[in-house]
């Protein structure tokens, strides 16, 4: 079983979770066979146990840009405002007294540097006034009712619905939390795992309905690394020939023809119909 990449946003072993087995038992849906396969391909992870502020720090560094980029951004963050200071301050605190300019510059690699820091400023200062610290929203993360607390989370500029399941799933541990990205949204209409023309919101649905909720979290990273290894946007493995795809069996190939070597979004063959 491949060994889960420190560069994603569950930072793999430095991310918080545990490796996890599960028995073996036949997929009640194909949505769970997928993810079983994935488990074998990838690995099997419980994820829960990172800094709630800092896991979200680090999915608004995510946003738009990949793990190479977005990585540095979050080590050169961590080491300007991630170190205890003599007044006992926490992160949150020194975002929310930060320079925007300054932060800016920090995590330039991580593009659209002016607009997340000012997010993450303004998150800083909201949270700090709210719950008073990061360990008092760390337990809020984890303690409070799931579904509120991602409707308080999204209720914070630039926090979307990927971002707010992201800090349930590697913060909180919440089981049943599918994260969509780009990936999980593109491979789950392509597969038809969800219909075709499903948004980001109605894709999570399909998933949390039909995967088990302690094979949700390796589902959404391993099917993310599946998206950067085999199910690409532009030439997924599959036009390479059934060989070349290890969950080709599975997948219905919505909006790829294979004879023609074209790929175009699932949404694309409903609009054609």
């Amino acid at each position: 079983m491949a060994e889960e990449p420190t560069e994603n946003i569950s930072g793999g072993v430095a991310g918080g979770g545990v490796e996890a087995t599960f028995d073996p038992s036949e997929a009640e849906t194909r949505a769970e066979a997928v993810v079983d396969e994935l488990g074998e391909l990838y690995w099997r992870k419980a994820y829960g146990g990172q800094d709630a502020f800092e896991c979200l720090v680090r999915t608004v560094l995510s946003q738009n840009t990949s793990d190479v980029a977005s990585q540095p951004a979050h080590d050169s963050l961590m080491a300007r405002y991630g170190s205890a200071d003599d007044d006992g301050g926490d992160l949150a605190r020194r975002l929310a007294d930060a320079e925007q300019s300054e932060l800016a510059e920090t995590i330039q690699s991580a593009g659209l540097y002016n607009q997340k820091s000012e997010v993450m400023i303004e998150a800083a200062a909201e949270i700090v006034d709210e719950f008073g610290s990061e360990n008092a929203f760390d337990e809020y993360v984890r303690e409070a009712d799931p579904e509120t607390v991602r409707g308080r989370l999204m209720e914070i500029r630039g926090v979307g619905p990927k971002t707010a399941d992201c800090v349930l799933l590697f913060s909180g541990g919440r089981g049943g939390v599918f994260p969509v990205d780009t990936h999980v949204h593109r491979i789950s209409r392509r597969m038809g795992l969800a219909p075709p023309d499903a948004d980001h919101e109605k894709v999570r649905e399909h998933l949390e309905r039909d995967v088990p909720a302690e094979k949700c979290g390796f589902g959404h990273t391993a099917m993310l690394q599946f998206g950067r290894e085999y199910c690409k946007a532009r030439k997924p493995a599959c036009l390479d020939g059934p060989e070349a795809c290890p969950l080709y069996d599975y997948c219905d190939r919505v909006g790829v023809d294979e004879v023609e070597e074209s790929v175009v979004d699932p949404a694309e063959v409903v609009a054609d119909d």
